[in-house]
């Protein structure tokens, strides 16, 4: 059994997509890979037919393993979120207290997670040691290099 994750509106979208394309374009793709592949002639030898056969196993890993997540994939409702905690889908700013550097950050389920855009994962060490604080508690955060301390500055939705 799977866990359940939590998606936005978006990334649950993201995922439908990325399925719909594994099985409606990719797996025709690798279907018509492996007849080409066969009809070149000896399979025992055929270099091109096993390559084929092992991406399209790959393909189908791919495909019960988002299918998977898509079966136990719930949607956040966000107009039911607390706003006086950081929560899943919160955007949270921060205050380093080692540095004094702020950042902001929006805690996402973490298959959304993109430290570029700014959003990390709720399971990540630094998501994990947020969530439930609230504006002005210091949250200390065990990482490999020691522990952090980041003042929660600022939680809003947007």
């Amino acid at each position: 059994m799977s866990a359940v994750s939590y998606y936005t509106a978006e990334g649950l979208k993201k995922l439908r997509e990325e399925l719909d394309q594994l099985k409606n374009i990719e797996r025709p793709k690798a279907s018509q890979a492996i007849a080409e592949a066969r009809d070149k002639g000896d399979l025992s030898e055929n270099a091109e037919y096993d390559a084929a056969k092992e991406a399209q196993g790959m393909l189908e890993m791919r495909i019960a393993k988002l299918e998977e997540i898509h079966a136990n994939a719930r949607l956040i409702d966000e107009s039911n979120l607390d706003l006086s905690k950081v929560l899943v889908l919160s955007n949270v700013k921060i205050k380093n207290q080692n540095n004094g550097m702020e950042m902001k950050y929006t805690l996402v389920a973490e298959s959304e997670a993109d430290l570029k855009t700014g959003k990390i994962s709720v399971t990540s060490p630094i998501g994990k040691g947020l969530l439930g604080k609230k504006v002005g508690e210091v949250a200390e955060i065990t990482v490999p290099n020691g522990v952090l301390k980041f003042e929660i500055l600022e939680i809003s939705r947007e």
